[in-house]
């Protein structure tokens, strides 16, 4: 599977067209990154793919032990104020509603925590190559 990136120059400088499969997302840059915030930036996606792998996680698993599970709500703050000395730091909440035990929310606390994108981020060394076309 390939997912392509091309320049959306039909509706502004920086904005460009993110394929997915089926799925089509606009991106852009933030102003302060000279960007016309005419969609999410790569950081954007990079975090929202953490929050979504975590609500994801939680409700399959929730489904899978029968857990009355109602509202999963994940949010994700940013803190790239030291990025540059290599330190990216993303702070997760998890809510979760439902009629549950305190054990089933550390529970599903625990599952949020091992969510595969949280485990790409924190546990697998990514390798990447990058060439002209």
């Amino acid at each position: 599977m390939s997912i392509t990136v091309r320049r959306d120059g039909v509706t502004g400088a920086t904005r460009h067209i993110l394929k997915i499969r089926a799925h089509e997302i606009a991106v852009d840059a933030s102003p302060d990154g000279g960007g016309e915030d005419a969609g999410p930036t790569p950081h954007d996606l990079y975090d929202a793919s953490l929050a979504a792998c975590k609500a994801l996680t939680v409700l399959l698993y929730a489904r899978r032990k029968g857990m009355p599970i109602e509202e999963i709500e994940v949010a994700v703050d940013r803190d790239d104020s030291e990025e540059r000395q290599g330190v990216y730091r993303l702070d997760s909440s998890l809510r979760v509603t439902g009629e549950l035990t305190e054990a089933q929310r550390a529970e599903l606390l625990r599952v949020a925590g091992k969510c595969p994108v949280h485990r790409l981020m924190t546990e697998v060394k990514t390798e990447i190559a990058t060439r002209l076309a």
